[in-house]
């Protein structure tokens, strides 16, 4: 399963990058943020092609096309482009994530940044890697020493406030805060110790089950915003190095 999660998701990697400052065809989905493309739709196709190939009797939920559902409990979840509207204006901060799930319990996944060849993966109880490399989160124990990631909804205009004001809380208390634009790979980048954590409301699992079983075979953690169980349809998130988890939740309960 490794290995064609793999091969899916550097095939949709060759795909992006056949795209990548050559769109001409930027579509809208709900709202003016929330974009799809060319891209997104043949990198979707690519991977659900050679999932399906070989795992025909498992259900594949993608971003792009829904819920694929054969009544299996085995399921893909799949995001062929994460990252949309940094790829539309050629940022290089974008990638596939792919994961396996066994009702509702990740056992795989994959985050593939194809622009700076950059592969993570995990399974279940076998540890996470970059590039058949194993990683693992970072050792910072306070919050004033991390540097953390987040990202916005797409609804953050119709109520900014209390995005603004967590946001606002820790850029105050944290060494620094970044907004990359790409949930999977904020999550991955947790796992190999590039940032302490990564809190967002909002998500949705193709954005975060890949990149949330890195985190925690890298030795970190992931709940919701109480610290309670997270799963991959939980609508927020926070994911760490475990050591700042407590700090994190805390701070984030003062404003939500």
């Amino acid at each position: 399963m490794l290995e064609i999660a793999i091969k899916a998701a550097r095939a949709a990697g060759d795909v992006l990058m056949s795209h990548f400052g050559r769109l001409t065809n930027i579509r809208y989905k709900s709202s003016f943020v929330d974009l799809v493309t060319d891209a997104d739709l043949e990198s979707e196709k690519k991977i659900i092609s050679i999932i399906s190939s070989s795992f025909p009797a498992h259900s594949i939920l993608s971003e792009e096309s829904g819920l694929n559902s054969v009544d299996s409990s085995s399921c893909w979840i799949v995001d062929p482009l994460d990252g949309t509207t940094n790829f539309t204006h050629c940022l290089p901060f974008f990638g596939i994530s792919i994961a396996y799930t066994v009702n509702r319990e990740i056992l795989l996944g994959v985050v593939h940044d194809p622009y700076h060849d950059e592969l993570f993966s995990a399974m279940k109880g076998k540890g996470s890697f970059l590039n058949d490399s194993p990683i693992r989160v970072s050792a910072v124990t306070s919050v004033r020493e991390s540097l953390l990631a987040t990202g916005f909804p797409n609804e953050v205009c119709q109520n900014p406030d209390p995005y603004m004001e967590t946001f606002k809380e820790f850029v105050c208390c944290a060494q620094g805060v970044r907004r990359p634009g790409s949930a999977a790979l904020d999550l991955a980048y947790v796992a190999w110790g590039r940032f302490d954590a990564f809190w967002e409301k909002g998500l949705k699992p193709w954005d975060t089950a890949a990149g949330c079983l890195l985190v925690e075979e890298a030795g970190g953690q992931v709940t919701d915003y109480d610290g309670k169980k997270w799963d991959p349809f939980s609508p927020h998130l926070v994911a760490s190095n475990g050591f700042v988890h407590s700090e994190m939740c805390d701070i984030i309960s003062k404003r939500c």
